[in-house]
Formats: structure tokens, C-alpha cells, sequence
């Protein structure tokens, strides 16, 4: 008995998740704008643990995402003029001395994330509530900032990269205490809507997509989330894979397993268990002849 306890131990050890080596970031709009970095664990799981984790906690930065572009509609405060001045004299400075090392998304959101720690500090009474509030005001820095850099091209004069970077930083600020109060009011009704919907792609045999513990709102284009995350972050998603059942059996190609629903009174199979049992049986063979 200790053969194949030993075994599934070993099997369970190893890592379900793949790192990505950069610490880029992203609003991946193919997974509802969610803010994704490259260095994220993303996983698609399935069956009873997917929706163990559809709670709550879960959906922070899908809601903080989503959110963002529906209260921009009641955040619309223009631009300050002196924001933008101080803010392009700093930035124009530091891009002359070394004009290749500016990234306007990098810039602006260095700058606008500054700006949020200090719009949050001292406005939550703990470090719980402290956190929610950056990370809504950071979702909406990196929405602005994607939406002032797009197009923005690495070679452009440094003019140019310091002009749409503090744009963007710029109208950031000036909404941020808008975005956050507006967030804040419509976050139960986010959490209690993704709920639902998290729950729904666990009953799907291609579960639901989390990256570092976060669920991914995908809708109904789980794979075209996947193949962007890939493409933008080169993150590399595990536990996807295509699959067919027939009664008991289960056939998975790529990565992960699937689940599939077992014949009445026998066991659910997957692939990587079916071959754990097959690498026990052989192991304990072995055993056995080498005591005889």
C-alpha cells in the first residue's frame, strides 16, 4: 500500500502552474480588460475544486476591471493642466538623458500607481480596505494609461511618449477618487453576478480560467482568453486541454487534465490518474520480483 501513496504523493507535488519571466502587465480586453502581469500562475480548472473557489475573494480584479469602463461613463473629470505640465517637464527630462528607456505604458502607470497610494492613505481604517482601494484606483491607471499609450510607437520622440504618458497618468488622477467611490458601490452586485457565472463554467467540461488564485471573467471565449494571454504575456495557461469522454473513459490532448462523469457506480478517470495507477501497478510488479 505504500507504493502508490508514495506515488500519488509525488504526482500531487508537482507544479500545476507555469511562470512567465517578465514582469510586464496587461488589460488582456480578449479576458474582459482584466489586469493580468506576465508573471502570473494561470490555471483552468475544473470539476468540484473550480467551484470551491468561486467565492468572493476571487473576483477582485475582474470587478475592479469591469468596473472601471462602467463608471467611466460618471468619472469624467477633464484633465488639469497643471498636472500635465509638471508631469511632462519631469518626464521629457529623464527620457532626453536616455531616449530609449522610456515605456509610456510603464511611465504612466509608474506614475498614476504613485498617485493612488497617496489618494488611499490614511482613507481606509485597515490595511484590508487600504488594498481594495489601490487596487481600484490601480485598475483604472492601467485602463487610462493603456488607452493614452496605444499606438504610441517604442521609437517615437520622447515628446511624444512623455505627452501621451502624462495624459494618461493626468486623467487617472484626476478620476481616481471617482473610480474609487463608484467601484465601491457597485462591487457587491459584481461579486454576486460573477459568482453565478463562475459557478456555470465549473459545470463545463472546460472549467474556468484563474490566474494567481483570481478568476478570469472568459464568457463564452475561454480559448481566445488563453491563446491572448499567450500571445501578449507569453504566459503559458495549464491545465487546458481539449477532451472527449465515453462512459468512463477520458482523452485529453495539450495541457491539464479534464474530468469526465463516470458509469454509475464506478470512479471518475483522468488521463494523468489513469496513468499514475498504470506507473503503480508497474512499480509494485517490480517490487514484487525483486523480493522473489
Amino acid at each position: 500500500m505504500r507504493e502508490p501513496r508514495f506515488l500519488l504523493a509525488a504526482f500531487v507535488a508537482v507544479p500545476l502552474l507555469l511562470l512567465a519571466p517578465r514582469d510586464a502587465r496587461a488589460g488582456i480586453a480578449a479576458c474582459n480588460d482584466i489586469d493580468v502581469r506576465a508573471s502570473a500562475r494561470c490555471e483552468v480548472v475544473t470539476s468540484g475544486g473550480c467551484t470551491a473557489q468561486c467565492e468572493p475573494a476571487r473576483f477582485e480584479a475582474a470587478c475592479n476591471a469591469q468596473l472601471t469602463a462602467q463608471c467611466d461613463g460618471e468619472c469624467s473629470a477633464s484633465v488639469d493642466a497643471t498636472c500635465t505640465a509638471a508631469c511632462e517637464g519631469t518626464c521629457t527630462g529623464q527620457c532626453t538623458a536616455d531616449p530609449g528607456s522610456l515605456d509610456c505604458q510603464g511611465s504612466c502607470e509608474g506614475s498614476c500607481n504613485a498617485d493612488c497610494d497617496a489618494e488611499c492613505q490614511g482613507q481606509a481604517s485597515s490595511n484590508t480596505a487600504s488594498g481594495a482601494c489601490k487596487a481600484k484606483c490601480s485598475a483604472s491607471c492601467n485602463a487610462k494609461c493603456t488607452a493614452s499609450c496605444t499606438g504610441t510607437e517604442p521609437n517615437a520622440s520622447c515628446d511624444a511618449k512623455c505627452r501621451a504618458s502624462c495624459q494618461g497618468s493626468c486623467r487617472a488622477k484626476a478620476n481616481a477618487r471617482c473610480q474609487i467611490d463608484c467601484q465601491s458601490r457597485l462591487d457587491a452586485d459584481c461579486k454576486a453576478r460573477l459568482e453565478g457565472g463562475c459557478r456555470g463554467r465549473c459545470e463545463r467540461p472546460e472549467g474556468a480560467l484563474f490566474c494567481d488564485g483570481q478568476y478570469v471573467d472568459t464568457g463564452d471565449n475561454l480559448q481566445r482568453c488563453i491563446d491572448a494571454l499567450r500571445a501578449q504575456l507569453n504566459i503559458q495557461v495549464s491545465g487546458s486541454a481539449s477532451s472527449s469522454c465515453s462512459g468512463n473513459q477520458c482523452t485529453a490532448e495539450a495541457e491539464g487534465t479534464a474530468s469526465c462523469a463516470a458509469s454509475p457506480n464506478t470512479a471518475p478517470v483522468t488521463p494523468a490518474f489513469a496513468v499514475l495507477g498504470l506507473v503503480g501497478l508497474t512499480v509494485a510488479r517490480s517490487i514484487r520480483r525483486r523480493r522473489r
